[in-house]
């Protein structure tokens, strides 16, 4: 023992020394005295490393659908399975690398992006390889521009930033602006690029589509010269698209406080590559789908983005097909829910109140009920805990 002692005496007086500091450490780890978990640390497997990952095509930097990758990442990520996040460059170059990049097997998308395959002749392509897992959230249009500019018909003929080509937000700018028929001079710059030309007067509006707050436009410096422009739900654009609006919480700079902007929204979803069934990616994507959908509370919790609020994971999608693991685990989930007691409290609670709302507002309310209760049993057993 007296040996060990000394070891250890000699490594605290050489801590400043450190060819003294290796040569000591080097020394425990031939005499067999350092710490059991360095000598029993299994060696990395790469192969199993490899098992579980899933590349995951989101969006741009300052995007939404960046940080909602970022959660699925955060929330999932386990000995099992693991999720990589990729920048990507909106919903039609997703669909694209969903079908043909090596290494995407899931992708975020805009519901109205499919459509515009046609034009390349990939629709049939498309139908055949690709399936979604859940639809998510809507996003919302967001029209910049000058104060000066108070009606969207007032854009005809003048520059408006519409994003890169095969983004989301160039696809749906397009659409939205003939169905208006308005007929602006586009531009496509990237976002920030965009916003510093707004600035410059270069152009005179820039169009983002991106679920609500979106950061790098609630920090826009408005200098109170700049406001988001109304978009009316009216005619054909009815077909496609949702009504929503601003408020002065989401973008206080660029909302008055006692006007409302309304805008129109899209709708998202997860979109997956249609893997054979069995073969190794699609065991991949099964487990993804099962941690997802077991999970999806954790994903309602403080510190994740306000857009997984707005997810029924059981909604359709018209013209798509869902991936069959995502299928399955609902259709088990359905079976079991009619005999689960949260099921039975939560009907209780609202038959009781006399609660009448649609079946997705029930869903979400049902979801938030489960979280509470969830949060609620975690802290009965800290509080248990620390009796003991």
């Amino acid at each position: 023992m007296s040996g060990r002692v000394s070891v250890f005496s000699s490594m605290r007086d050489c801590l400043s020394r450190p060819l003294v500091w290796a040569a000591a450490i080097a020394g425990l780890l031939a005499s067999g005295l350092a710490p059991a978990a360095a000598q029993t640390a299994p060696a990395f497997n790469p192969s199993r490393a490899n098992t579980g990952t899933l590349g995951v095509i989101s969006g741009g930097a300052d995007g939404t659908y960046i940080r909602i990758a970022a959660d699925l990442a955060n929330v999932l990520d386990g000995e099992d399975l693991r999720v990589l996040p990729m920048i990507g460059r909106g919903s039609l170059q997703n669909l694209r690398d969903i079908m043909f990049l090596r290494g995407v097997d899931i992708g975020i998308v805009q519901m109205d992006a499919r459509e515009q395959l046609k034009a390349e002749k990939l629709q049939d392509s498309a139908v055949r390889r690709l399936r979604f897992i859940t639809r998510l959230y809507n996003e919302e249009v967001h029209i910049i521009a000058n104060r000066e500019i108070t009606d969207i018909r007032q854009l005809d003929g003048k520059k408006v930033n519409i994003d890169k080509a095969g983004s989301g937000t160039n696809l749906t700018s397009r659409l939205i602006f003939e169905k208006l028929g308005i007929k602006p001079e586009v531009t496509t710059f990237d976002q920030a690029s965009s916003y510093a030309k707004l600035k410059s007067g270069e152009i005179q509006a820039a169009v983002y589509v991106a679920g609500r707050p979106v950061r790098a436009i609630a920090e826009f410096q408005t200098d109170g010269r700049f406001h988001l422009l109304p978009i009316p739900f009216e005619g054909e654009i009815a077909e496609s698209y949702f009504p929503a609006r601003f408020a002065n919480a989401d973008y206080p700079r660029l909302v008055d406080a006692d006007k409302p902007v309304e805008t129109l929204a899209v709708g998202s979803l997860l979109a997956v590559f249609n893997w054979p069934e069995n073969s190794d990616r699609y065991n991949r994507v099964k487990r993804f789908v099962d941690a997802f959908f077991s999970r999806f509370d954790e994903f309602l919790q403080p510190g994740r983005h306000p857009k997984w609020k707005e997810v029924n994971l059981a909604a359709d999608v018209p013209g798509w097909e869902r991936v069959k693991p995502a299928q399955d685990w609902l259709d088990r989930a359905a079976s079991a829910r009619t005999s689960s007691p949260q099921v039975q409290s939560f009907e209780s609670f609202m038959n009781n109140r006399g609660i009448n709302v649609s079946a997705q507002e029930r869903e979400v309310l049902f979801r938030e009920f489960l979280a509470w209760q969830g949060n609620r049993e975690r802290a009965l057993r800290k509080t248990t805990t620390r009796q003991d």
